[in-house]
C-alpha cells in the first residue's frame, strides 16, 4: 500500500472533534511513563462500570478457560484485564507519538536472532502473534529494530485511518501494510524473504476455519496460517510481548520457529498453534484481549456459549 497523505479534507469542520481529542491525548502522553500507567488503570476501572456487554464477555471467557480458578481469583483477573485494556490506550498513543529514542528505553527483547537468521537466508517470516494488550506499543519497539509487514484493516474514519497508519509506519520507513484480504500481496513479501506480523487467535467464523481444542473447548480456528506458510514458504516464529511490572518496560520475545510445521493436515497445525497460543496466554492472562468472543462459533449442534448481542 501506499504512504499515507494529507488530505485537506481533513481539516473540514466535521473532524474537529476528533482533532480535539486527539490534541488532548497528545498532551496527556508526554507525562510521565509511571503516571501514564496509572491513569490508564483508572481509565480501565471506569470501563469495567460502564462497558456493561464488553465485562459480561470477559467474565464469561475467564469462567470457560479458567475454570479451576474461584470466583473471587477470577473477578480479580477480570479487574486487572480492564486495568491492562485503559493502558494499553495510552499505549497506542505512545507508539504513535512518542520520540523514538523515550520509547526504545523500555524494549527488552530477546530472541532477534532468529529474524535475523531468517533474513540472512533470505527467509520470509510469519511473526505469529497473539492480541494481548500490548500488541500495539510491541509491534512498535520490535518495528524499530527489524522491519516488519503488518496485515491492516482500513479505518471507517478516514482522518483517524491517516493518524493510525502513520503513527504506525513512523518507526520503520521500509514497512508495508498490507490489507488483511489481500493474500497475494502477503505471499509476495513472504517470498521476498520479509517478515509479516500475523495473529491467528481470534474467531473469524466457520468458512476458513477447524474446530480444535483451545482450552479443552472445541474454537473456530484458522487455517491460514499453514496456507501461508506452505505457500510463501516462510517459517513461523512465535512472537509475545508483555508489560513488566512496576513501570520496568516491556520484555518482547521472538521464539525459535514452530517445529515441524507445516504437518501433514491443517487439523495438526491448528492443534499446534493453539497449544501454544493457551502456553503464552497462561504466562500473562491479564494482559490478554478476553474481550473477544473467542468460541462464538459452534460446531453443528452445539449451544452458544454467549448470551445473544443486544440491538442498539
Amino acid at each position: 500500500m501506499e504512504r499515507p497523505v494529507f488530505s485537506r479534507a481533513f481539516l473540514h469542520p466535521k473532524y474537529w472533534p476528533l482533532w480535539l481529542g486527539l490534541g488532548l491525548l497528545w498532551l496527556i502522553v508526554q507525562l510521565p511513563y509511571r503516571a501514564l500507567l496509572g491513569l490508564g488503570s483508572a481509565l480501565g476501572a471506569v470501563m469495567r462500570v460502564f462497558a456493561r456487554e464488553r465485562r459480561e464477555i470477559v467474565a464469561r471467557n475467564l469462567e470457560l478457560c479458567f475454570p479451576e480458578k474461584s470466583a473471587a481469583e477470577r473477578e480479580q483477573l477480570l479487574r486487572d484485564n480492564f486495568a491492562s485494556t485503559g493502558i494499553a490506550f495510552f499505549e497506542m498513543a505512545m507508539s504513535w507519538w512518542w520520540p523514538q529514542s523515550r520509547l526504545a528505553k523500555l524494549a527488552h527483547i530477546e530472541g532477534l536472532q532468529h529474524l535475523q537468521q531468517a533474513q540472512a537466508e533470505g527467509q520470509g517470516v510469519i511473526l505469529m502473534a497473539l492480541h494481548f494488550t500490548t500488541l500495539e506499543i510491541g509491534a512498535a519497539l520490535l518495528g524499530q529494530v527489524h522491519t516488519i509487514d503488518g496485515m491492516y484493516r482500513e479505518h471507517d474514519n478516514p482522518l483517524f485511518d491517516y493518524i493510525q497508519r502513520r503513527g504506525r509506519e513512523r518507526h520503520n520507513m521500509d514497512a508495508t501494510a498490507i490489507e488483511r484480504e489481500d493474500v497475494r500481496a502477503m505471499l509476495k513479501v513472504l517470498r521476498a524473504g520479509r517478515a509479516i506480523w500475523y495473529a491467528p487467535d481470534q474467531d473469524y467464523g466457520r468458512k476458513q476455519s477447524v474446530f480444535v481444542p483451545l482450552f479443552g473447548i472445541q474454537a473456530a480456528t484458522v487455517t491460514a496460517t499453514t496456507k501461508f506458510a506452505r505457500l510463501g514458504r516462510a517459517r513461523v516464529l512465535p512472537f509475545t510481548q508483555q508489560r513488566l511490572p512496576d513501570g520496568g518496560g516491556y520484555r518482547l520475545v521472538i521464539h525459535p520457529p514452530l517445529e515441524g510445521f507445516p504437518a501433514d493436515s491443517e487439523e495438526a497445525d491448528c492443534l499446534l498453534i493453539n497449544q501454544w497460543v493457551e502456553t503464552a496466554i497462561k504466562e500473562c492472562p491479564q494482559q490478554y484481549l478476553w474481550a473477544h468472543r473467542r468460541f462464538k462459533t459452534r460446531p453443528e449442534g452445539e449451544a452458544r456459549l454467549y448470551p445473544k448481542r443486544k440491538r442498539k
